[in-house]
């Protein structure tokens, strides 16, 4: 999979995201050559749940949803921080509105929500938040990743694996026809 020339921008708790759920679509998404950018409500380096540690490139104040083909919100304790806040739901309304990719695992499936995007669609999340989907009108199935058109949810951190394979299976779908690698034609005897 080439996902050369796209960027992928990660949401992240200024503490306690979930160190797998950022980890494994960050690792998936650099194997396919995607840039990956990660935004968060501080510039200062943040610890995950387990003691990974990350430096944010820009805070969300910052983040032009334009420049980005997918945005990832990444669940954990600290995930909770967006729920209920104005520039994230920005950047995912945003991205929604733009076509874009909008992915979120965990409890973060609870911004994604809060935001308005997931009245009428299939979602799965971690345990605690799946009544506030459900109120907020979202189809909650009892599945570790679903995809419902250009959302992407999953349900913890047992499925970040999955979750990083879906985000970079919808991507390549983006990618134009003219772009995908097609095998060399043998034009010696042509």
């Amino acid at each position: 999979m080439d996902l050369m020339g796209m960027d992928v921008l990660m949401v992240i708790a200024s503490r306690d995201f979930r160190d797998e759920e950022y980890r494994e679509p960050a690792a998936a998404l650099a194997h396919a050559k995607a840039g990956v950018v990660v935004a968060s409500s501080t510039r200062d380096e943040v610890t995950g749940m387990l003691g990974y540690k990350v430096k944010p490139d820009l805070l969300l104040s910052e983040v032009d949803v334009s420049r980005y083909a997918a945005v990832v919100f990444v669940g954990g304790s600290g995930a909770s921080e967006y729920f209920n806040d104005a520039m994230a739901h920005r950047i995912a309304q945003e991205a929604a509105a733009k076509g874009k990719l909008v992915c979120a695992i965990c409890i973060a499936p609870s911004t994604l929500a809060n935001a308005g995007l997931l009245k009428g669609r299939k979602a799965t999340c971690f345990a605690s938040e799946r009544g506030n989907l459900k109120a907020k009108g979202a189809i909650v199935v009892a599945q570790g990743v679903v995809r419902d058109g250009k959302v992407i949810t999953a349900d913890g951190p047992g499925n970040a694996k999955g979750f990083a394979k879906a985000i970079c299976e919808a991507l390549a779908e983006t990618v134009p026809q003219t772009e995908r690698r097609a095998p060399a034609l043998d034009t010696e005897d042509a």
